[in-house]
């Protein structure tokens, strides 16, 4: 559902989120006041609103969190992004030369861009693993591995350590493309807003419409606050997503590099 959510166009995921649910939230009052008399709802107000204030805190503290938390994991996801861009260059250069283990190596270098870029990050807007892409990147293993024995040693130390680094970066924006909100934080949110704006239609007003346009507001807050969090909670999937720019700048990149000479440096093992 969150998955579908985030998927959505802003202002549709905007409609399901923040729109609908305040003008639900705004009919409570309303009904409330048919079924429980003026009289009787103006006696909680001094009450309730001591607890009101307390439950009011609490969930903006737990909003807040959430908020900052899955902005924080959407940077990280946009730094792994980056991380593995640049780990990429890195092996590239690192594999210059003319013998048939570096061109090996690049080749299936660029088939693992390409299939990340075509076919990868379709598969992480629905939070799944590109198989295209995991078997790019097992020949790029392999590719790699025999360039390394054929390099001198700290130049192959260099090269598994920048292949090391694509690894790791790719296995978390993986992690990160299936939600960055666990399902017990959202029980808590949703539960929370329920809560939070259901508590005021324990309060009463001499003016229902007044009343009732304060219980928007404060839905609408609160809701906005949710369609935050859903517009992040996945960072690959939506409108509001880590795009794949720096991926395609590095093939641009590669394809403007001339190719340098081969190594001449001796083997020392």
């Amino acid at each position: 559902m969150l998955l579908f959510l985030t998927s959505l166009p802003p202002l549709l995921c905007g409609l399901f989120i923040v729109v609908l649910p305040t003008a639900l939230a705004m009919l409570g009052p309303v009904l409330v006041r048919r079924f429980c008399r003026y009289s009787t709802l103006v006696k909680n107000n001094e009450v309730a609103g001591f607890k009101f204030a307390t439950i009011g805190v609490i969930y903006a503290v737990l909003l807040g969190f959430a908020i900052v938390s899955v902005w924080e994991k959407f940077s990280e996801a946009e730094l792994l992004v980056l991380r593995e861009a640049g780990a990429s260059a890195t092996l590239y250069r690192l594999s210059a030369g003319e013998e048939p283990e570096a061109l090996a190596t690049r080749t299936a270098l660029r088939a693992y861009l390409n299939s990340v870029i075509e076919d990868e990050w379709l598969n992480m807007a629905a939070g799944r693993e590109s198989r295209d892409a995991s078997a790019s990147m097992g020949a790029l293993y392999a590719a790699t591995l025999h360039l390394a024995d054929h390099r001198p040693v700290a130049v192959g130390v260099e090269i598994m350590k920048e292949l090391g680094a694509i690894t790791e970066a790719r296995r978390g924006r993986l992690y990160l493309a299936t939600g960055v909100v666990p399902s017990a934080l959202w029980a808590m949110l949703i539960t929370g807003a329920l809560v939070t704006v259901g508590f005021t239609y324990f309060f009463a007003m001499e003016n229902l419409r007044a009343q009732t346009a304060m219980t928007g507001a404060l839905a609408m807050i609160v809701f906005l606050g949710l369609f935050v969090i859903v517009s992040y909670d996945h960072p690959f999937t939506g409108a509001v997503s880590v795009d794949s720019n720096p991926f395609r700048g590095l093939i641009a990149d590669i394809d403007k590099v001339p190719e340098q000479r081969s190594w001449s440096a001796p083997i020392s093992r």
